[in-house]
């Protein structure tokens, strides 16, 4: 015990840091999922099993198929079961049913469309799929068009999480730059930094949203609008933010050990940031974490209701649009799993940040 003690004396900050993070089991558990996340939106080409655009008419609407890893001779070996079709003699419209005697054998890095990995590397390997080109595979469905929902939902993983990391990013910068000045300065530079924020909160963004949507030049494709427009309104969502750190400021600027950094001759921003910032690191990134998920569930709620992403783009969004009629729901539910992995992600980003904020502060209880 004694022992333990004098290691918690000497150990440096980040160690520290790591000891109490990892006693959150659940903010573990979330930082895993938020790392394979990411990791699948880096490695999202070699991941999918077809492109996000390639369709098929024979196959509008199947279900899902089932992975399996034992036949009924008791080989092992992965495999999914083919379809079937037939006309429902009362809607008149063709459905599929999977056909137990038909096995489609799947393989581990097989050959499929050509990419770039990473934008580099020519390639045509992918992890997992048919071992036979051609065969259909599809195991969380197909969509009205007959494209693979795994590969969409995979692909669009890149374009959903990285819009979060964009905003967040000049949001953070803004933020801690405008709100440190205006809570270590005061005064007239603290009453005009106040007023923006005020005046900027008060801006509708939906109707921001379609005004910049209509205003950016029609020439850009889909996907440079869409940043385009999140770079703006990120330029107003740091005024959360900038709240928060001149709240802090205005607390700690009076303190001894800012005195002290004064008295020995340490400029201005070398307090702010060497001296201020890093006592509240805790609420920083809390607030990161917070708005990453914010970002996402904007981007996915924009490109549902058609003022965000719109084809050819993939976003999580964009694939949601396919659910927004009931017919097409009660024909194809998992058309909805988009939506699961838009709640996973939140969940999981909050689950971390709320980890994060707490292990910031290792001397706390």
């Amino acid at each position: 015990m004694i022992e333990k003690e004098t290691q918690v004396y000497v150990a440096p900050q980040w160690k520290l840091v790591w000891w109490k993070f990892r006693k959150h089991k659940l903010a573990l558990i979330s930082g895993i999922i938020v790392i394979l996340i990411y990791i699948v939106a880096l490695f999202a080409e070699f991941l999918s099993l077809s492109l996000p655009d390639e369709t098929n008419s024979k196959f509008l609407y199947a279900p899902p198929q089932r992975l399996h890893l034992i036949d009924e001779q008791g080989k092992i070996g992965l495999y999914v079961n083919g379809y079937t079709s037939k006309v429902d003699p009362v809607a008149l419209r063709r459905m599929f049913v999977i056909d137990t005697s038909a096995k489609i054998p799947l393989g581990f890095f097989v050959k499929g469309y050509p990419y770039k990995l990473f934008g580099l590397i020519p390639t045509n390997r992918h992890l997992f799929g048919a071992k036979e080109k051609g065969q259909p595979v599809y195991l969380f469905g197909a969509d009205r068009l007959g494209r693979d929902v795994l590969s969409r939902l995979i692909l669009g993983t890149r374009v959903s999480m990285s819009i979060g990391l964009i905003g967040v990013l000049l949001s953070l910068i803004l933020g801690i730059l405008l709100g440190g000045i205006s809570g270590y300065y005061g005064g007239a530079v603290d009453e005009w930094i106040q007023r923006l924020i005020e005046f900027l909160r008060s801006v509708p963004s939906i109707p921001l949203w379609m005004g910049l949507a209509a205003a950016l030049p029609l020439s850009w494709p889909p996907l440079r609008v869409y940043f385009g427009i999140t770079m703006i309104l990120s330029l107003i969502g740091w005024t959360g933010l900038a709240r928060v750190v001149r709240g802090r400021f205005l607390s700690l600027r009076e303190e001894d050990f800012i005195m002290a950094a004064r008295l020995d001759g340490q400029g201005e921003m070398g307090i702010i940031f060497l001296q201020m910032l890093p006592a509240f690191t805790s609420h920083i990134i809390a607030s990161i974490t917070l708005a990453i998920p914010s970002m996402i569930l904007s981007e996915t709620a924009l490109s549902f209701l058609g003022l965000g992403l719109r084809e050819p783009v993939v976003s999580w969004g964009v694939l949601l649009q396919d659910a927004q009629e009931i017919r097409a729901i009660a024909t194809a539910p998992w058309l909805l799993i988009p939506a699961l992995a838009v709640v996973i992600t939140v969940l999981a980003l909050n689950f971390l940040g709320d980890g994060l904020r707490d292990a910031a502060d290792p001397y706390a209880r």
